[in-house]
């Protein structure tokens, strides 16, 4: 299991990367006021941090109760990513709408085109994260 500190490297990492890409990509591609696309873009990352930190620990918990290891394997990161972006979801769709002035359904198209690139990101960089930042084999769940 990751400690943490190591937790905190992973979402704070996760996000300022993110963040960046999405900022840019996002402004073009919509053709929105960087400033104003940025900040809902920052909003979104500071509740996506908090999501991150405790779906993260949930998930490893998980993982480690089940099969005695926190190690993805390749189907455990497809679930992961996809549990981790419908539960997003839930929450930034009214947020959308609101903040930009457009439909549900607009929101709706804005929002999956967000999730269609954090899905793609966060399966990059858990990867790549993981081959950084290895788990350790043979750690057990802190008692609580």
């Amino acid at each position: 299991m990751r400690n943490t500190a190591d937790r905190i490297r992973h979402t704070v990492g996760f996000e300022l990367i993110g963040l960046v890409l999405l900022t840019g990509l996002g402004s073009w591609l919509l053709d929105l006021d960087m400033q104003h696309f940025g900040a809902l873009a920052v909003l979104f990352s500071l509740l996506a941090m908090l999501w991150n930190y405790y779906y993260n620990r949930l998930f490893d918990q998980w993982l480690l109760r089940r099969r005695g290891t926190s190690i993805k394997r390749q189907r455990d990161r497809v679930v992961h990513a996809l549990l981790f972006e419908g539960g997003l979801l839930l929450v930034t769709l009214p947020v959308i709408a609101w903040w930009l002035q457009v439909s549900l359904w607009q929101a709706l198209a804005m929002d999956v085109g967000m999730v269609l690139f954090y899905l793609v990101f966060a399966y990059l960089y858990n990867l790549a994260y993981d081959r950084v930042f290895p788990v350790v084999e043979g750690a057990v769940l802190p008692q609580s």
